[in-house]
């Protein structure tokens, strides 16, 4: 296994900015490529406007929706040819989704005359076979859809929870990312000023075989707590979950929805233990948000892509501190 380098010399402070899936389709009625491109092009906005004020960025990025379509392409397309294995599947992700953002970003350092570059690692996450999450699939991919889609699919062997009242989705194994194969690359590109875009869907997810070879495995590894990984490793400076959602909420899509503008690592955690923040949506985040705050991390932002710059000056967003 390669090191795992932090502390390293750096120019720039360094935050780490993970994107939701979600939120590179801003319309669920609108998900063509064409449409998840005015995404991208408006998140890299966003992205670039914090790299103006000083920042180096590590971006990871989500894959849900993206992985559903091409598993969806797989059935309809199953008399024909042969199906993706979900490894493979996440890695296509990574690639498509890891070029978008890398040209994005670099149209809009070209446009503003401002000398940077990003560009995509491709990323394996070595987790463990044994890990119990094989056993009971959690991780919501792909579209959501009603119940009477969602009886189909189950009619067709998947297994699928309804998502926080947005709808039915799919789920797929997601086992805990244990190690970066490729973070010594990341690090030292990152602890250069380099703006890389890596991790992408949670990573590739690989374990090592009897030969001591990694194997990729049919799982999906949480992106956030793969991001929240990554920031450990880098030691960042700040991490930003950028999801569909302005701010965190306790009581959320109740008639008693409270918007919370900060809060402290402690309060976080009892709000998880109340089940505040459902398994398929926010307890992952937030989950994420406490493993880098207890790993020496300084601060942490959840909010949504349009308000990244507005939330790094505390107009909005949700701020979580260490106690």
């Amino acid at each position: 296994m390669p090191p795992q380098l932090a502390n390293q010399p750096r120019s720039y402070p360094v935050a780490v900015v993970a994107i939701g899936g979600n939120s590179l389709i801003a319309d669920k009625h609108k998900v063509a490529v064409s449409y998840q491109w005015e995404a991208v092009r408006e998140t890299a906005r966003h992205i670039v406007a914090l790299i103006r004020e000083g920042w180096t960025v590590l971006v990871t990025h989500g894959n849900g929706p993206q992985v559903g379509f091409i598993m969806r392409r797989n059935e309809l397309a199953a008399a024909e040819v042969h199906a993706t294995p979900l490894d493979l599947i996440v890695a296509d992700t990574q690639g498509s989704i890891g070029y978008m953002l890398q040209q994005a970003l670099n149209n809009e350092f070209a446009k503003g005359l401002l000398y940077r570059r990003a560009f995509s690692i491709v990323t394996q996450v070595v987790v463990d076979k044994a890990d119990p999450a094989f056993q009971n699939p959690t991780k919501p991919v792909g579209s959501f859809m009603d119940e009477a889609q969602a009886k189909q699919m189950e009619a067709e062997g998947w297994t699928l929870v309804e998502d926080a009242g947005r709808g039915w989705r799919r789920v797929v194994a997601s086992p805990e990312p244990k190690q970066v194969f490729e973070m010594d690359a990341i690090a030292a590109a990152v602890n250069n000023g380099w703006i890389v875009i890596a991790g992408g869907g949670g990573g590739i997810p690989v374990a090592y075989n009897w030969k001591g070879e990694v194997e990729g495995v049919a799982a999906v590894i949480d992106k956030d707590r793969l991001s929240a990984l990554m920031a450990i490793n880098v030691q960042a400076d700040l991490f930003i979950i950028s999801t569909g959602v302005e701010r965190v909420a306790i009581n959320f899509n109740k008639p008693d929805q409270q918007d919370l503008a900060q809060m402290s690592a402690s309060e976080a955690r009892q709000y998880l233990a109340d089940g505040q923040f459902p398994a398929g949506s926010m307890g992952p985040k937030i989950e994420s948000v406490l493993r880098y705050l207890d790993n020496g991390g300084k601060k942490a932002i959840i909010t949504n892509p349009p308000n990244l710059r507005r939330a790094m000056r505390g107009q909005t967003g949700t701020l979580v501190l260490p106690d």
